[in-house]
């Protein structure tokens, strides 16, 4: 080998930066996922980038935001989205290749294109429909029975959570004087870490056991905040629950993967809430109703013994003898008080006696 075939790195490097820049000589847009991202002290943000095909890693790469940028470009972001820039996010970014002797091939972003990350988010919730919907799993849940009086219940939220605080109170100071047993398992409610931390919760009541319900809570936020509700994962694991699952997520414009495969969903804390005071309510109002149809029964049955005691009363009234005096006639006894009824077995000086009906006279027969 001539010295003069012989390259030093640098001079490698160089070639590389070289071929580089004159691949990719203008800025081009670039499709892909955020694996990583830190946004430095310095006032640059360093994210790594990543494509994948099932599972399978295909490629990565370096890039950076300058901090020049960062800050409006980051705004612009969240503002359009209504989320900040996160691990597992698809983005398409208009970027400079920049290949550097040190520190080798660096992607520089100036722009974000937000309906892109938003299109996409979408784009998976629907393949994850498709995939649930052949599974059989949309309707598994629904097969379900929900308990006529739903008493212990299983709480997904995070512990901090206004809406948990809301749903506590509403459920606890209702109205009719109704009591709840409620359990809290806390869990991460959003980012790529939220689907894990639910369905680790999910089993975690699925092997305590003795829940009507298991409930799963959380607050409105951002399109992408409340993407985590739109996993396959997460899905997967409420679908294939042994109790029934009923969610409150996000606003009311809001409708998740989670709700498509849940029991039950409603939009608030205190919608949840309701749904189970009303659950009591309603049987309550069934039992008043039996107690009701008793006491009309009841009191039917009195009335009509009132009636026949009142009509053999007037029946007894009516047979009483001196009842039959007052009007002009008398009563004949002889000596013993036996009624006589036919003058044909009297006898000269019997002694009767005859009754009026303001007295009686004693009488004998003469002839």
């Amino acid at each position: 080998m001539n010295e003069q075939d012989k390259l030093s790195l640098l001079e490698l490097q160089e070639m590389i930066r070289d071929g580089v820049e004159s691949a990719v000589p203008d800025k081009v847009w670039v499709k892909a996922e955020v694996a990583s991202i830190q946004a430095k002290s310095n006032g640059h943000c360093y994210l790594e980038l990543s494509e994948s095909e099932d599972g399978k890693l295909l490629a990565k790469a370096r890039a950076v935001i300058w901090k020049g940028i960062w800050f409006a470009l980051r705004r612009y972001f969240i503002d359009a989205t209504g989320s900040d820039l996160a691990p597992g996010m698809q983005i398409l970014a208009r970027v400079q290749a920049n290949y550097s002797e040190l520190y080798g091939l660096t992607l520089v972003i100036d722009e974000l294109e937000p309906e892109f990350t938003l299109g996409a988010a979408e784009l998976e919730k629907r393949k994850t429909v498709e995939r649930l919907e052949k599974e059989g799993l949309i309707e598994k849940q629904k097969e379900l029975e929900l308990s006529d009086l739903p008493y212990s219940l299983a709480v997904i939220s995070a512990s901090d959570a206004a809406g948990f605080g809301d749903f506590c109170r509403h459920l606890q100071n209702n109205e009719y004087g109704f009591r709840f047993k409620v359990e809290l398992f806390s869990a991460t409610m959003q980012g790529e870490s939220a689907p894990e931390s639910i369905v680790d919760a999910l089993q975690q009541i699925e092997a305590e056991g003795g829940y009507d319900a298991a409930l799963i809570l959380r607050g409105g936020g951002s399109v992408l905040d409340l993407a985590c509700f739109d996993d396959y994962g997460l899905a997967f694991a409420i679908a294939n629950s042994s109790i029934p699952v009923i969610t409150a997520i996000g606003h009311d414009r809001d409708y998740h993967v989670a709700d498509m495969v849940a029991y039950d969903f409603v939009k608030t804390p205190t919608a949840l809430a309701d749904l189970f005071i009303d659950c009591f309510a309603a049987e309550d109002e069934r039992i008043s109703g039996f107690g009701n149809r008793l006491r009309l029964a009841i009191s039917n049955k009195l009335s009509v013994m009132e009636n026949t005691l009142a009509l053999l009363e007037h029946r007894i009234k009516t047979a009483n003898p001196r009842n039959i005096l007052t009007r002009g006639y008398s009563l004949v006894t002889d000596d013993k008080g036996v009624v006589v009824n036919s003058a044909a077995k009297l006898k000269p000086g019997q002694r009767l006696r005859v009754l009026f009906a303001d007295g009686s006279v004693n009488v004998e027969i003469i002839k």
